[in-house]
């Protein structure tokens, strides 16, 4: 049954991680559009600022959220990985941490 346990949160923290990395990618695409549309249009009244900070305090605590809570500590990804490598990584680590009898 325990195993059972480490996949569901393999999986869990693979998806949370992936769920990361798209906010954090859509975060820096809008944004850098926006800036683009307030240069183009008005280099007096800088306005990108107030999305960026808006945006920027969500990816803030959806990081503390997915990488420095407790029981996720050590496991942030150096570079980006797939699910299934994420997944693996996960559980060598909760085997490796598991007592055994």
């Amino acid at each position: 049954m325990q195993c059972k346990d480490n996949v569901t949160r393999a999986r869990r923290g693979a998806g949370a991680r992936i769920g990361f990395s798209i906010h954090l990618t859509a975060y820096v695409l809008v944004n850098a559009l926006l800036i683009g549309i307030n240069f183009g249009t008005s280099s007096q009244h800088l306005w990108f600022k107030w999305p960026l900070l808006g945006w920027g305090i969500g990816i803030l605590a959806h990081g503390i959220v997915t990488f420095a809570l407790p029981g996720r500590k050590g496991t942030r990804p150096r570079r980006m990985r797939t699910k299934r490598r994420l997944i693996e990584e996960l559980l060598r680590k909760s085997a490796s941490e598991s007592p055994s009898y």
